[in-house]
């Protein structure tokens, strides 16, 4: 994972890199500990067991998380998630958690 491939995902790396005091490794080594947080299977049990109160617990702390590291795309579909669950919307949450599950695995797996 590199700056410029966080920046060809959409993330907003000047902004992820001012919170991390301008320091590439430790913003890098933030987002690979912030894709493997078992809060992401978490939120799969959670919407599996139509859990909506703990589901939208778990997708909130993921949402700050995610802000943090300034990921752009992925944070986009966590507020969309979390503004569902905040609404304890009735809906199929199956096609917006694997958009999420998808685009976490984008990121792990960039060069």
């Amino acid at each position: 994972m590199t700056i410029d491939s966080l920046r060809e995902f959409g993330a907003n790396v000047d902004e992820g890199l001012e919170r991390c005091m301008g320091m590439e490794d430790f913003y890098i080594e933030m987002i690979e500990l912030g894709m493997s947080d078992e809060r992401f299977e978490l939120l799969g049990k959670n919407l599996e067991a139509k859990d909506l109160e703990e589901a939208f617990e778990t997708v909130h702390a993921l949402k700050g998380v995610i802000g943090n590291l300034a990921l752009g795309p992925l944070y986009e579909t966590i507020c969309e998630l979390t503004e569902h669950l905040r609404g304890r919307d009735e809906i199929d949450y199956k096609p917006l958690y694997d958009k999420l599950i998808e685009q976490r695995d984008q990121v792990k797996e960039l060069k």
